[in-house]
């Protein structure tokens, strides 16, 4: 079964995000092993982005608002190849300060949801539910209309 893993900064402090993100894992679990790992907000970019290097593993997909924007369709072609490669992925999504350039360079994929900037927090919930969606997508479900 495939890894999908979110390495994201900070905790989720508001429960309904927590339990929407919760309920996409849960829904997530039929198709591939999901985690979410949390790191410590740090003094500096920098300092968290280090942090993140040691967390990640597999195919590296950086959010950023200079990445490239997909589709639903889009996202859920590309983790179909990264499937069909057998490849682990693993999602990155800074703090309110962003991703240093590291992290960046280090990636192998940048992503773009939008140009507009949602709370990091919300954004573990929009991610985990297109993950989901491209699943869905992939598996020739009604869930994407």
């Amino acid at each position: 079964m495939q890894k999908v893993n979110i390495v994201c900064v900070g905790k989720i402090k508001e429960s309904f995000y927590r339990q929407a993100v919760e309920e996409y894992a849960k829904r997530l679990s039929r198709f591939v092993n999901f985690s979410v790992t949390e790191i410590a907000e740090g003094k500096t970019l920098e300092e968290e982005g280090e942090a993140i290097l040691k967390a990640v593993k597999g195919y590296k997909i950086a959010l950023c608002i200079e990445g490239t924007k997909l589709s639903s369709e889009g996202l859920a072609a590309r983790m179909k190849s990264l499937y069909d490669d057998g490849k682990e992925v693993t999602f990155i999504i800074g703090s309110s300060c962003g991703l240093c350039n590291k992290v960046k360079s280090m990636s192998d994929f940048k992503l773009s949801f939008s140009d507009m900037t949602y709370p990091h927090q919300l954004m573990r919930v929009i991610l985990a539910e297109q993950i989901y969606r491209s699943y869905m997508i992939n598996a020739g479900s009604e869930y994407h209309k």
